[in-house]
Order: C-alpha cells, then structure tokens, then sequence
C-alpha cells in the first residue's frame, strides 16, 4: 500500500504528500480474520465497571447485572469437555451435551445506548483466555465463513466458551439463514451467544430492531436467547456541544500535512473507492492511520453507497480515528429519504459517530 501517492483532488504543499485511502488495496488473510475477532481499540479497556447508566434508565443498571451474572455462568468447563483446539479446530472426539437454559443474550436498544461497551464487557468478563473466546460484526463473521468455508467455520469457533456478534445484520435474508444456520452449530457445541442487531428495511418505529422481530428471524434459535432492552438516549451527545463546524479545504489539507499518519482524500473520490473494497477489509483499510481527513464531503448520492459509508464509519469508530472534513456537516450527508427508510438506524448511528470523531478530530486544527 503506498504511503506517499497524493490525495485525488487534493493540492501537494510540501515534498511527501499524505497517505490516501484511494490508492489501498488490503487483501486480508483467514488467519488474521480470526485472530482479530477480538472487541476493536475502542472498546478494549472498557468493562462493566466502566459503563456509567444513565440514572433516569433504570435498564441499563438491570442489563448490567444481568451480563455479569451471565459471564459469571460461563466459567465452568466448556461443553465439550474444556480442551483447548488448534486454529483449524479439529480434535473433538465426541458430541458435546449442551447446557441447559439460555445459551444467548440479545442486547435490544436504540442506537448511542452502550450495546457495544456492554457487549465488549462482557467479553471481557467472560473467564477464559482470548484464544477460547470471539468477538465480531455480522459482516466480520460472514467473511470468515466465505474465507474458511461453513464447515470449517463451524470447526473453529465451535471450541469456543463465547462468540460475540455485533450489528447482526437482518437485512439480508440469505445471510441471515446463513449465520443462524451457524449459531445452531455453535450452540450444539455448546458456545455461548451474545449479539446486538440492527434494523430490517421496513422496520421504523423507535429507530431499533425489536427483540421479538429478532428472534423470529432467527428461527429456531430463539429459544437460546435471552433478550435485555436497554433504554436510554445516545450517550455520544448526552451534555456534549453540538457537532464542530466543518472547516475549509485548506485547512484540511493543512491538517493532514502536519498530522504524522494522517490520510488525505476527497470524498467523492473515497465514496467510488469503497466500491472496489469488500466491507470485510475496511478495518485493514484504516491500518495504521492516526487521522482521516476529508475535502469536499457532500450528500451521499445513493443506497448502497451509503451503506458502504456506514461500515467506514463503524470501523473508523472502532478504532478511535479522529476525521476532520471540510464540505457538509456530518448531519447533512444522507437524504431525508434514507433517514426516513428501512435503514434509517444505521444512518444515524453513522452520523452518531461519525460527529464524535469531528469532535475529537478538532486538535488537529486547534492552535
């Protein structure tokens, strides 16, 4: 991946110009699609004990207790006997017995209300070593089945005390079999399940994908799960100022100039990019960058452009890179026709994170 090719769009102002998006094409392994199912940057130091609940939600202290008492169950042998496996998963001699009561958790909760810092936790506080247990996005997950085939999916996770999955993605109908098709293994093994989802088109309402709408789809599963609505408002702007005023190209360019590590690009040239990038890679995509910085950000001009906008901003999130723009505010990048759609959840926790990471993007431009 070059580091020195500049920005499409943007003006060279000094000898090396800044690393940019555009001109990388990360090719990912399976091995490190599975050492990687791990909770992101963002979320490794987080623990129950670092969740604050809002005090006016009284869910949020309930969900809490509730996953500690659920991580606390998991620390007896695993059901098929404890023995660590290979990467490859192999050596099971026997069929595990599956213990009983509910195998799952399904944290349901609008979006900004802590799912991921619980979900994290809870991985966290799960009693085994990282190697037994997984964390992962829907779309992390089913590129991993793609890579290592569903067989050997099953193989390798099915040693596991506890497979984490967040954003499961119910949207897709056929991935959707496919990953409950998966989890039924994995509970036959006797691996524990805790996810969060996001919504199905159509599904408006409060901004979240009903437990019960989750566990339809999910078809047999649903008797593995117990479901936690956490209430509460987006804790990313709870007391906080409203989003930073984007600034001018300049100083954008400036920014990303000054700012070992930084990526320059111009949006409409990264939106095109993102389509020549599997959404599986826009983690390895940000490797190594300290700060995203972008001119000219405009209105997303469609559907799947914008969904391909959301899993960037996820990933950026995750690993707590900060992005300066210049253009429109991050509030103005989708239609009122997106936000008013089936996908209106992703949007706004889209816009939700993306507008923390302008806020934490402002030293960059600060004197």
């Amino acid at each position: 991946m070059s580091s020195s090719s500049p920005a499409p769009g943007a003006r060279p102002i000094a000898d090396v110009a800044p690393v940019s998006l555009c001109t990388r094409q990360p090719h990912v392994p399976a091995d490190r699609l599975v050492a990687e199912m791990v909770p992101p940057p963002r979320f490794d130091s987080v623990r129950f004990s670092t969740y604050l609940p809002d005090p006016n939600q009284p869910s949020q202290t309930e969900a809490v207790g509730v996953l500690e008492g659920f991580a606390a169950g998991l620390g007896g042998a695993h059901a098929a006997g404890g023995a660590k496996r290979g990467f490859l998963g192999f050596g099971r001699a026997r069929a595990p017995k599956v213990p009983a009561g509910p195998r799952g958790v399904y944290l349901d909760g609008g979006y900004g209300v802590g799912k991921t810092h619980l979900l994290a936790s809870l991985w966290h506080a799960t009693p085994a070593e990282p190697a037994l247990k997984a964390f992962g996005t829907f779309v992390e997950l089913t590129n991993l089945v793609g890579a290592l085939g569903f067989q050997q999916t099953v193989r390798t996770l099915s040693g596991h005390r506890l497979l984490c999955i967040d954003e499961f993605e119910l949207d897709d109908p056929g991935d959707t079999v496919l990953v409950s098709t998966l989890l039924g293994k994995l509970v036959e093994a006797g691996v524990a399940l805790a996810a969060t989802s996001n919504t199905l088109p159509g599904k408006l309402g409060e901004g979240r994908f009903a437990a019960a709408d989750f566990l339809r789809e999910i078809q047999g599963l649903s008797a593995h799960f117990r479901a936690l609505r956490i209430d509460g408002e987006d804790y990313r702007h709870r007391g906080l100022p409203e989003a930073p005023a984007p600034c001018t190209d300049e100083q954008v360019t400036k920014a990303a100039y000054a700012t070992a590590g930084a990526s320059l690009d111009d949006f409409p040239h990264l939106l095109e990019h993102l389509a020549k990038v599997h959404p599986s890679r826009y983690g390895a995509l940000t490797d190594g960058l300290k700060a995203v910085c972008l001119t000219d950000v405009g209105p997303v001009p469609d559907q799947s452009t914008a969904l391909r906008l959301v899993v960037l901003a996820d990933r950026l999130y995750d690993r707590e890179v900060p992005v300066l723009a210049s253009g429109l505010s991050f509030d103005r990048l989708f239609s009122e026709e997106m936000l008013n759609g089936g996908y209106r959840k992703k949007y706004f926790r889209a816009i939700s994170r993306l507008t923390a990471l302008a806020r934490d993007a402002k030293r960059l431009v600060e004197p």
